[in-house]
């Protein structure tokens, strides 16, 4: 998988570009092709954690001009330090280093607090070019299903909190989920932050009390949205008071803040909603479900010129990269095993 990771990528990245890489690893499409063509079955999760996993010893920044950081577990939260090893092989600009850094941790915020879909995020990776380009692949799991969710991000992205992903791939859709990187969530991200900023003391009422009084959970809700226990405790309250102190400027400066997890950003965006007749997007952002559909028409026809498009791109990747003819042969028996 190693080996053949690399002379994929190879051959992407010396005929198309280094871009044309990240904008192919950020495409759920063609990365779930590529991972069956390594060696995986289409409904694995380990697909994601293991193509990662290959592409991270096969990618060199001297070679492919491209590095990959971050992982599983424990290794997630080196991202910082590895982006700052990339900007030291790439020679990029302090502030360009820092910009990465903080985009690192805005995209596992986002995908992991202000959506709250049910999946949380085990594994965040991300791609650093020798321009400072960048691109994500990061994945969560439903505990209770045992569904596995992948998130893509591609840089250039002009807004991270305004529908930000190339793609977002599952098996299933979740009801009920709150998107906050929404569009329609604008008006509550700023809500969310006025809240914050104009002393968060005022918000003690809407949270239910140790001596139950009747507050915010016993109001007739929306039937856009669950009703949750919002108990916010005292220690809690201290998280939003030291948000007040440093009064954040946006949305993007609120959520990076320590300690503002997925609990306080359901509660802000509840009350912008009930008390300010704002409400935040509760509309579920996976775009990805099945590649090009089924011969039975489930969930949708299959479309067979982009179908045919998808096979002939990976079989001229293989035919073109350079690996052994056995390694070669058997990848190829791998995609004609995947499209039959």
């Amino acid at each position: 998988m190693v080996k053949l990771s690399g002379a994929l990528s190879s051959v992407i990245i010396e005929e198309y570009s280094l871009n044309e890489f990240l904008n192919r690893i950020s495409n759920p499409y063609w990365f779930q092709a590529f991972s069956c063509v390594l060696g995986f079955d289409w409904h694995s999760s380990g697909t994601t954690t293991t193509t990662l996993g290959a592409l991270k010893v096969s990618l060199s920044p001297e070679e492919h001009g491209i590095y990959l950081t971050g992982g599983k577990g424990a290794k997630s939260r080196k991202t910082p330090q590895g982006i700052e090893h990339a900007g030291e092989i790439f020679n990029l600009k302090t502030k360009t280093t820092e910009k990465l850094v903080e985009t690192s941790k805005l995209s596992a915020k986002i995908d992991n607090s202000c959506i709250q879909d049910g999946y949380t995020l085990y594994q965040h990776n991300f791609f650093v070019t020798e321009k400072g380009d960048w691109a994500v692949v990061q994945q969560g799991l439903n505990t209770e299903n045992k569904y596995a969710r992948r998130y893509h991000w591609m840089g250039g992205v002009e807004n991270l909190l305004e529908d930000p992903h190339s793609g977002i791939s599952c098996d299933q859709m979740t009801p009920q989920t709150l998107n906050m990187p929404s569009e329609e969530s604008k008006e509550a991200q700023k809500i969310s932050v006025d809240l914050i900023n104009d002393n968060p003391n005022h918000l003690r009422q809407y949270f239910k009390r140790k001596d139950n009084q009747s507050l915010l959970e016993d109001f007739t809700m929306p039937a856009h949205h669950p009703v949750l226990d919002m108990d916010i405790s005292d220690k809690e309250f201290e998280v939003l008071t030291k948000a007040w102190e440093i009064q954040p400027e946006n949305y993007e400066e609120l959520i990076l803040l320590q300690g503002i997890g997925p609990k306080k950003i359901r509660a802000l965006a509840l009350i912008s909603d009930l008390v300010y007749g704002e409400p935040a997007s509760w509309k579920d952002p996976v775009k990805y479900s099945f590649t090009h559909g089924g011969k039975d028409g489930f969930p949708y026809p299959v479309d067979r010129e982009v179908y045919d498009h998808s096979i002939e791109t990976i079989r001229d990747a293989l035919e073109q990269a350079r690996i052994k003819k056995d390694d070669k042969l058997k990848a190829i028996k791998r995609l004609d095993d995947f499209i039959s």
